[in-house]
Protein backbone atom coordinates (compact mmCIF):
# COMPACT_ATOMS: atom_id res chain seq x y z
CA UNK A 1 0.00 0.00 0.00
CA UNK A 2 1.38 3.36 -0.54
CA UNK A 3 -0.49 7.16 -0.82
CA UNK A 4 -1.24 8.11 -4.05
CA UNK A 5 1.10 10.58 -6.10
CA UNK A 6 0.32 13.21 -8.08
CA UNK A 7 3.37 12.71 -10.31
CA UNK A 8 4.38 15.41 -12.69
CA UNK A 9 7.57 16.04 -15.28
CA UNK A 10 10.74 17.75 -14.35
CA UNK A 11 14.24 18.37 -16.54
CA UNK A 12 17.84 18.11 -14.84
CA UNK A 13 19.14 21.28 -15.33
CA UNK A 14 22.75 20.18 -13.84
CA UNK A 15 24.77 18.50 -11.20
CA UNK A 16 27.61 19.39 -9.34
CA UNK A 17 29.78 17.39 -6.91
CA UNK A 18 29.71 18.35 -3.00
CA UNK A 19 32.13 15.40 -1.97
CA UNK A 20 33.40 12.81 -3.56
CA UNK A 21 30.32 10.81 -3.13
CA UNK A 22 27.65 13.40 -2.57
CA UNK A 23 26.25 15.26 -6.25
CA UNK A 24 24.23 18.06 -5.90
CA UNK A 25 21.10 18.21 -8.58
CA UNK A 26 19.33 21.19 -9.47
CA UNK A 27 15.24 19.84 -11.35
CA UNK A 28 13.37 22.13 -13.58
CA UNK A 29 9.74 21.43 -12.29
CA UNK A 30 8.91 22.97 -15.32
CA UNK A 31 5.96 25.23 -14.48
CA UNK A 32 4.67 22.57 -11.29
CA UNK A 33 6.86 24.66 -9.28
CA UNK A 34 5.34 24.42 -5.58
CA UNK A 35 7.43 26.39 -2.89
CA UNK A 36 8.67 24.42 -0.04
CA UNK A 37 8.50 24.45 3.77
CA UNK A 38 11.62 24.09 5.59
CA UNK A 39 11.76 20.24 5.90
CA UNK A 40 10.17 18.94 2.92
CA UNK A 41 11.25 16.58 -0.19
CA UNK A 42 10.11 15.51 -3.21
CA UNK A 43 9.50 11.88 -4.61
CA UNK A 44 11.10 11.01 -7.58
CA UNK A 45 10.60 8.04 -9.56
CA UNK A 46 13.46 5.85 -10.23
CA UNK A 47 14.34 2.22 -12.34
CA UNK A 48 15.88 -0.34 -10.05
CA UNK A 49 17.47 -2.14 -12.54
CA UNK A 50 14.74 -2.37 -14.84
CA UNK A 51 11.92 -2.41 -11.98
CA UNK A 52 10.39 1.08 -11.64
CA UNK A 53 10.52 2.29 -7.75
CA UNK A 54 10.72 5.62 -5.89
CA UNK A 55 12.89 7.71 -3.43
CA UNK A 56 12.14 10.41 -1.36
CA UNK A 57 15.26 13.20 -1.24
CA UNK A 58 14.83 16.84 1.14
CA UNK A 59 14.88 19.53 -0.43
CA UNK A 60 17.25 22.01 0.03
CA UNK A 61 15.36 25.06 0.36
CA UNK A 62 14.22 27.80 0.13
CA UNK A 63 14.18 27.00 -3.74
CA UNK A 64 13.23 30.91 -4.42
CA UNK A 65 14.53 30.61 -8.15
CA UNK A 66 11.46 28.24 -8.60
CA UNK A 67 14.44 25.47 -8.67
CA UNK A 68 14.65 22.28 -6.74
CA UNK A 69 17.88 21.27 -5.49
CA UNK A 70 18.26 18.06 -4.01
CA UNK A 71 21.75 16.21 -2.25
CA UNK A 72 22.29 12.68 -3.24
CA UNK A 73 24.96 10.10 -1.36
CA UNK A 74 26.27 7.61 -3.67
CA UNK A 75 26.00 4.54 -1.10
CA UNK A 76 28.07 1.72 -1.47
CA UNK A 77 25.37 -0.49 -0.13
CA UNK A 78 23.14 1.56 -2.15
CA UNK A 79 18.91 -0.33 -3.07
CA UNK A 80 20.20 1.22 -6.42
CA UNK A 81 18.16 4.76 -6.46
CA UNK A 82 21.40 6.97 -5.86
CA UNK A 83 23.13 5.04 -8.33
CA UNK A 84 20.57 5.74 -11.16
CA UNK A 85 20.48 9.17 -10.32
CA UNK A 86 23.94 9.46 -10.54
CA UNK A 87 24.14 7.80 -13.96
CA UNK A 88 21.46 10.43 -15.65
CA UNK A 89 23.23 13.96 -17.21
CA UNK A 90 21.27 17.54 -17.40
CA UNK A 91 19.04 17.65 -19.53
CA UNK A 92 17.29 14.14 -18.35
CA UNK A 93 13.75 13.98 -17.85
CA UNK A 94 12.79 12.97 -14.59
CA UNK A 95 8.83 12.12 -12.75
CA UNK A 96 8.73 13.60 -9.94
CA UNK A 97 6.13 14.65 -7.34
CA UNK A 98 4.81 18.12 -5.08
CA UNK A 99 6.73 18.70 -2.18
CA UNK A 100 5.76 16.98 0.94
CA UNK A 101 6.51 17.62 4.69
CA UNK A 102 7.03 15.02 7.08
CA UNK A 103 9.95 16.61 9.13
CA UNK A 104 7.90 19.68 10.09
CA UNK A 105 9.94 22.71 11.57
CA UNK A 106 8.13 24.45 14.21
CA UNK A 107 8.23 28.21 14.42
CA UNK A 108 8.39 30.92 16.88
CA UNK A 109 10.20 28.83 19.95
CA UNK A 110 12.74 30.17 22.23
CA UNK A 111 15.28 28.19 21.32
CA UNK A 112 16.41 25.77 18.75
CA UNK A 113 19.51 22.72 18.42
CA UNK A 114 19.92 21.03 15.22
CA UNK A 115 21.73 17.80 14.74
CA UNK A 116 23.15 16.37 11.45
CA UNK A 117 25.48 12.97 10.75
CA UNK A 118 26.73 12.91 7.52
CA UNK A 119 23.82 12.99 4.60
CA UNK A 120 21.17 13.72 7.29
CA UNK A 121 22.27 17.47 6.92
CA UNK A 122 19.96 18.12 4.12
CA UNK A 123 16.29 18.73 6.02
CA UNK A 124 18.36 20.38 8.58
CA UNK A 125 20.02 22.85 6.07
CA UNK A 126 16.86 24.03 4.86
CA UNK A 127 15.87 25.04 8.50
CA UNK A 128 19.09 26.49 9.70
CA UNK A 129 18.48 28.99 6.69
CA UNK A 130 14.74 29.88 7.76
CA UNK A 131 15.39 29.93 11.32
CA UNK A 132 18.59 32.27 10.09
CA UNK A 133 15.82 34.43 7.99
CA UNK A 134 13.44 34.77 10.81
CA UNK A 135 16.11 35.60 13.30
CA UNK A 136 15.99 32.72 16.04
CA UNK A 137 17.80 31.53 18.74
CA UNK A 138 19.57 28.36 17.20
CA UNK A 139 22.63 26.27 16.79
CA UNK A 140 23.69 23.56 14.56
CA UNK A 141 25.68 20.34 15.38
CA UNK A 142 26.96 18.64 12.24
CA UNK A 143 29.11 15.98 12.34
CA UNK A 144 31.28 14.02 9.75
CA UNK A 145 33.81 11.00 9.63
CA UNK A 146 35.92 13.36 7.44
CA UNK A 147 36.59 16.72 6.25
CA UNK A 148 35.98 16.48 3.03
CA UNK A 149 32.58 14.58 4.13
CA UNK A 150 31.06 17.98 4.98
CA UNK A 151 29.06 19.06 2.33
CA UNK A 152 27.23 22.29 2.93
CA UNK A 153 29.60 23.33 5.77
CA UNK A 154 31.32 25.91 3.73
CA UNK A 155 27.76 27.33 2.48
CA UNK A 156 26.23 27.44 5.62
CA UNK A 157 29.41 28.96 7.44
CA UNK A 158 28.66 31.82 5.03
CA UNK A 159 24.87 32.23 5.99
CA UNK A 160 24.77 31.45 9.94
CA UNK A 161 28.23 31.67 11.09
CA UNK A 162 29.21 30.50 14.50
CA UNK A 163 25.87 28.54 14.45
CA UNK A 164 27.65 26.01 12.90
CA UNK A 165 30.00 23.48 14.95
CA UNK A 166 31.46 20.67 13.43
CA UNK A 167 32.30 17.24 14.56
CA UNK A 168 34.51 14.63 12.70
CA UNK A 169 35.44 10.98 13.88
CA UNK A 170 38.74 11.33 12.25
CA UNK A 171 40.23 14.21 14.70
CA UNK A 172 37.93 12.59 17.68
CA UNK A 173 35.63 14.95 18.12
CA UNK A 174 32.39 13.77 19.17
CA UNK A 175 28.81 15.48 19.52
CA UNK A 176 28.23 15.51 23.53
CA UNK A 177 23.97 15.33 23.17
CA UNK A 178 23.25 15.37 26.64
CA UNK A 179 25.50 18.85 26.99
CA UNK A 180 23.84 20.23 24.39
CA UNK A 181 19.91 19.82 24.88
CA UNK A 182 20.88 21.36 27.91
CA UNK A 183 21.98 24.40 26.95
CA UNK A 184 18.46 24.51 25.34
CA UNK A 185 16.44 27.31 26.61
CA UNK A 186 13.39 25.62 27.86
CA UNK A 187 10.55 25.23 25.57
CA UNK A 188 13.26 25.09 23.14
CA UNK A 189 12.96 22.23 20.43
CA UNK A 190 15.60 19.78 18.83
CA UNK A 191 15.46 18.57 15.31
CA UNK A 192 17.81 15.83 14.09
CA UNK A 193 18.91 13.87 10.94
CA UNK A 194 20.79 11.26 10.65
CA UNK A 195 22.04 7.57 10.98
CA UNK A 196 20.14 5.25 13.78
CA UNK A 197 22.94 4.85 16.10
CA UNK A 198 23.04 8.87 15.94
CA UNK A 199 19.06 9.23 16.62
CA UNK A 200 19.30 6.09 19.35
CA UNK A 201 21.46 8.29 21.19
CA UNK A 202 19.70 11.63 21.01
CA UNK A 203 16.43 10.10 21.62
CA UNK A 204 18.11 8.14 25.06
CA UNK A 205 19.75 11.97 25.88
CA UNK A 206 16.68 13.37 25.53
CA UNK A 207 14.39 11.22 27.27
CA UNK A 208 16.86 11.54 30.37
CA UNK A 209 16.81 15.23 30.16
CA UNK A 210 13.28 15.13 30.99
CA UNK A 211 12.36 17.75 28.43
CA UNK A 212 8.71 17.27 26.77
CA UNK A 213 8.39 13.92 24.12
CA UNK A 214 7.20 16.40 21.52
CA UNK A 215 9.82 18.41 21.80
CA UNK A 216 12.85 16.29 20.00
CA UNK A 217 11.64 16.02 16.20
CA UNK A 218 13.76 13.47 13.73
CA UNK A 219 14.18 11.79 10.72
CA UNK A 220 16.17 9.18 9.25
CA UNK A 221 17.64 8.66 5.55
CA UNK A 222 16.54 5.00 7.21
CA UNK A 223 19.52 2.60 5.20
CA UNK A 224 22.36 2.66 7.69
CA UNK A 225 22.91 0.08 10.44
CA UNK A 226 25.55 -0.92 12.49
CA UNK A 227 26.14 -4.03 10.28
CA UNK A 228 27.00 -4.25 6.94
CA UNK A 229 23.77 -5.26 4.52
CA UNK A 230 24.52 -9.29 3.35
CA UNK A 231 21.86 -11.60 1.90
CA UNK A 232 20.06 -13.40 4.59
CA UNK A 233 16.82 -15.99 4.43
CA UNK A 234 13.43 -15.28 5.73
CA UNK A 235 10.79 -17.73 6.35
CA UNK A 236 6.85 -17.28 6.40
CA UNK A 237 5.94 -20.53 7.97
CA UNK A 238 2.17 -19.94 7.99
CA UNK A 239 2.47 -18.89 4.15
CA UNK A 240 4.59 -21.75 3.23
CA UNK A 241 7.59 -19.26 2.06
CA UNK A 242 11.13 -19.14 1.92
CA UNK A 243 12.49 -15.95 0.58
CA UNK A 244 16.43 -14.79 -0.10
CA UNK A 245 16.61 -10.70 0.69
CA UNK A 246 19.58 -9.87 -1.41
CA UNK A 247 22.41 -7.29 0.23
CA UNK A 248 21.13 -4.58 -2.27
CA UNK A 249 17.10 -5.05 -1.05
CA UNK A 250 14.86 -4.30 1.54
CA UNK A 251 13.23 -6.85 3.38
CA UNK A 252 9.90 -4.99 2.32
CA UNK A 253 10.36 -5.29 -1.24
CA UNK A 254 11.37 -8.95 -1.04
CA UNK A 255 8.56 -9.70 0.71
CA UNK A 256 6.29 -7.60 -1.93
CA UNK A 257 8.24 -8.98 -5.23
CA UNK A 258 7.20 -12.72 -3.79
CA UNK A 259 3.68 -11.74 -3.96
CA UNK A 260 2.70 -11.41 0.17
CA UNK A 261 0.85 -8.34 0.82
CA UNK A 262 2.13 -5.54 2.82
CA UNK A 263 1.17 -2.30 4.74
CA UNK A 264 3.62 0.53 4.40
CA UNK A 265 3.79 4.04 4.02
CA UNK A 266 7.25 5.88 5.04
CA UNK A 267 9.86 3.42 4.04
CA UNK A 268 12.38 5.09 6.47
CA UNK A 269 11.67 2.94 9.54
CA UNK A 270 9.49 6.34 10.79
CA UNK A 271 5.64 5.08 11.11
CA UNK A 272 5.95 1.13 12.52
CA UNK A 273 3.47 0.46 9.59
CA UNK A 274 5.22 -2.33 8.15
CA UNK A 275 5.95 -4.02 11.33
CA UNK A 276 5.78 -7.89 11.31
CA UNK A 277 6.25 -10.68 14.27
CA UNK A 278 9.68 -12.27 14.49
CA UNK A 279 9.25 -16.04 15.08
CA UNK A 280 12.41 -17.20 15.37
CA UNK A 281 15.96 -15.60 14.31
CA UNK A 282 19.38 -17.44 13.60
CA UNK A 283 21.83 -14.83 13.55
CA UNK A 284 21.67 -10.76 14.45
CA UNK A 285 18.88 -8.56 14.16
CA UNK A 286 20.50 -5.10 12.58
CA UNK A 287 17.41 -3.00 13.62
CA UNK A 288 17.75 0.19 11.53
CA UNK A 289 14.54 1.84 12.17
CA UNK A 290 13.24 5.02 14.34
CA UNK A 291 10.11 3.44 15.49
CA UNK A 292 10.38 0.96 18.26
CA UNK A 293 12.61 1.52 21.60
CA UNK A 294 15.74 0.18 22.68
CA UNK A 295 14.11 -2.52 25.13
CA UNK A 296 11.74 -3.49 21.92
CA UNK A 297 14.34 -4.10 20.10
CA UNK A 298 16.47 -5.82 22.53
CA UNK A 299 13.32 -8.27 22.79
CA UNK A 300 13.43 -8.82 18.95
CA UNK A 301 9.69 -9.25 19.22
CA UNK A 302 9.14 -7.65 15.77
CA UNK A 303 11.05 -6.10 12.94
CA UNK A 304 10.33 -3.27 10.53
CA UNK A 305 11.04 -4.46 7.58
CA UNK A 306 11.44 -1.74 5.48
CA UNK A 307 14.38 -1.00 6.56
CA UNK A 308 15.83 -3.35 9.36
CA UNK A 309 17.98 -6.43 7.94
CA UNK A 310 19.49 -9.83 9.57
CA UNK A 311 23.42 -10.32 9.55
CA UNK A 312 24.84 -13.98 9.87
CA UNK A 313 21.43 -16.39 9.86
CA UNK A 314 17.92 -15.66 8.79
CA UNK A 315 14.75 -15.04 10.04
CA UNK A 316 11.77 -16.66 10.31
CA UNK A 317 8.19 -14.02 10.76
CA UNK A 318 4.48 -14.06 10.81
CA UNK A 319 2.73 -11.36 8.42
CA UNK A 320 -0.48 -12.08 9.44
CA UNK A 321 -2.97 -10.62 7.50
CA UNK A 322 -1.26 -7.29 6.12
CA UNK A 323 -4.42 -6.88 3.00
CA UNK A 324 -6.52 -3.71 3.94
Amino acid sequence: MREPIDWHEGRLLSTRDLAADIRLFEIDPLGRFVAPAPGSHVTLAVLIGERPDRRCYSLLGPCADGLYRIAVKLHPESRGGSAYLWSLVPGARLTLSAPANHFVLGFHRPDYLLIAGGIGITPIYAMALALAETGARFRLLYACRRRQDLALAEDLRERIGDRLETYLDEERSQIDFAAGIARLAPGGELYACGPVGMLDAIREAWRQSGRPVEGLRFETFGNTGRYAAEPFTLTIPRLGKEIVVPRNQTMLDALEAAGVEMIHDCRRGECGLCAVDVLSVAGVIDHRDVYFSARQKAENRKICTCVSRVVQGGLAIDTGDRCE
